[in-house]
C-alpha cells in the first residue's frame, strides 16, 4: 500500500489520501464573491482525486484583500457562493478547507497577471483603485508602494474580530478545514518577522511579543472553529533572510501554536524580497520535516513536488503528513489519480476504479480496448488515421 494513498484522520475529519491542494489565487471574484469560474476550477480538483481541497486566500475584510479579484468571507453574502465549492468536494469524496487571510502591506496592488503591483492610472481606468492598507508598522513593501498605516489598539482588535467572523461563515459554508494564512509578507507574517515589525508596544520587539497577535487569533478562532474539525496555519518557515525569521522561530512558535489547538501548519517560505536558501527539488521538505520532528505537530509540505514517486518519499520517510500541490496541479488537476497509476497503488484490472464514475466507465472501456489493439506505432500506410495493420 502506497503510504501517500493511506488515510489520514484529523480530529473528527478524515481525508481520503495525503494529496492536498495548495491555496492559489486566482484573482477572479468580483467584490468578494466566488463565480462559476470558481466553482468549474475547484471542482477538476475534486474529482481528480485530491484528498484536501483548499480554497485559495480568501479575506476577512475589504482591505484584507490582495486585489480587486480576491475572494472574500467579510459579508454573510459570500457563503452561497463558497458553499458550491464545498458541497461538490464532499459529493466527489475530497475534504473542503478554506484559507482565511488578511495581506496587510501587500494589499490593494494588481492581479498578478495584470502586473503584481502597485495599482496605476490603467488600473483606475478601469475602475479599479487602491485603498488604504495597514501594517505592524508604516513600512511599505518596497519604493512606490503604498505606504501602510501602523495599526493601533482598535485596528488591531479590528483584525482579530475580523478572523473570527469569517471562520464562522466558513464554517457555515460547509468547510471541514480551515487555515490561517501566516506567511508571505502578509499582514500576520509582518508581525512574526524582525524585518518588518520594528513596534515598542506588546506586539513588537521580543520574540514572544512579535508572535502574539498571530497566537491571540488562532486562540479565538480555535474556540470558534468546531472541535472536530482541524486548524492548520500557513507559514513561511523561514523570510529568506538570515537576519529575519528562523526555522527555529517556527519550531518554536509551531509548538505554541499546538498548545492553542493548531493541528497542522502547511510549512511555506520567504514573502520579503530576498530568498538565501537553496529553492530546488521539494525545497521546503526540510522544513516540514523539522517542524514536525520538533515541535510534534502535524505537517504539509509544499513547494516543487512534481513527481508521484518525490511525493510518496515525504510521506513514507515521515518528513510530513501531507503533500501539497499547486502548479503541478494547475498543469495535471488528475494528479493524485494518475500517481496512483505510477506508483502502483491500484488493484489489476480496476485502474479507474477511484475515478468519478462518469469518467470511469469510459476509461475502463478506453484500457479495455487499447489492451486488445496492443501498443501504437506508426505505420508507412496508415499513421495518418491510426489503423493497426
Amino acid at each position: 500500500m502506497s503510504k501517500i494513498f493511506e488515510p489520514l484522520t484529523l480530529r473528527g475529519v478524515t481525508l481520503r489520501n495525503r494529496f492536498a491542494l495548495s491555496p492559489m489565487c486566482q484573482y477572479t471574484a468580483t467584490d468578494g464573491h466566488a463565480s462559476d469560474y470558481h466553482a468549474v476550477h475547484y471542482g477538476r480538483f475534486a474529482l481528480g482525486g485530491f484528498g484536501l481541497l483548499m480554497v485559495e486566500a480568501t479575506a476577512v475584510s475589504p482591505e484584507g484583500r490582495i486585489s480587486h479579484g480576491d475572494l472574500g468571507l467579510w459579508d454573510d453574502a459570500h457563503i452561497q457562493g463558497l458553499s458550491r465549492i464545498a458541497a461538490f468536494a464532499k459529493a466527489y469524496g475530497a475534504t473542503p478547507g478554506i484559507q482565511i487571510a488578511h495581506a496587510g502591506p501587500k494589499a490593494s496592488i494588481q492581479r498578478a497577471f495584470e502586473g503584481n503591483g502597485p495599482l496605476d492610472e490603467g488600473d483606475a481606468a478601469r475602475g479599479e483603485h487602491p485603498w488604504a492598507v495597514v501594517s505592524p508598522s508604516a513600512r511599505p513593501v518596497a519604493e512606490g508602494w503604498l505606504v501602510p498605516g501602523a495599526l493601533d489598539a482598535n485596528g488591531i482588535a479590528k483584525v482579530r474580530s475580523d478572523f473570527v467572523a469569517s471562520a464562522r461563515r466558513a464554517l457555515r459554508a460547509g468547510f471541514d478545514v480551515l487555515e490561517l494564512h501566516y506567511a508571505h509578507g502578509f499582514l500576520l507574517n509582518a508581525f512574526l518577522s524582525p524585518l518588518t515589525n520594528d513596534r515598542s508596544d506588546e506586539y513588537g520587539g521580543t520574540f514572544e511579543n512579535r508572535i502574539r497577535l498571530p497566537l491571540e487569533i488562532a486562540r479565538e478562532v480555535r474556540e470558534v472553529w468546531p472541535q472536530d474539525k482541524p486548524l492548520f496555519v500557513r507559514l513561511s518557515a523561514v523570510d529568506g533572510s538570515s537576519s529575519g525569521w528562523t526555522i527555529e522561530d517556527s519550531v518554536a512558535f509551531a509548538t505554541a501554536l499546538k498548545a492553542v489547538g493548531v493541528d497542522v501548519i502547511d510549512c511555506s517560505s520567504g514573502g520579503f524580497g530576498v530568498y538565501e536558501y537553496p529553492s530546488g527539488y521539494g525545497f521546503q521538505v526540510p522544513f516540514a520535516a523539522q517542524i514536525r520532528r520538533e515541535a510534534n505537530i502535524g505537517t504539509m509540505a509544499v513547494g516543487m513536488i512534481n513527481d508521484p514517486r518525490q511525493a510518496e518519499a515525504v510521506i513514507a520517510s515521515g518528513q510530513a503528513d501531507l503533500v501539497a500541490l499547486g502548479h503541478a496541479a494547475l498543469r495535471d488537476p488528475h494528479f493524485p489519480l494518475h500517481a496512483q497509476q505510477t506508483l502502483g497503488a491500484v488493484s489489476p484490472g480496476a485502474a479507474y476504479a477511484d475515478w468519478n464514475i462518469q469518467a470511469g466507465w469510459w476509461l475502463d472501456h478506453r484500457a479495455n480496448k487499447l489492451l486488445e489493439l496492443g501498443p501504437w506505432a506508426p505505420t508507412v500506410n496508415s499513421a495518418a488515421n491510426g489503423h493497426k495493420q
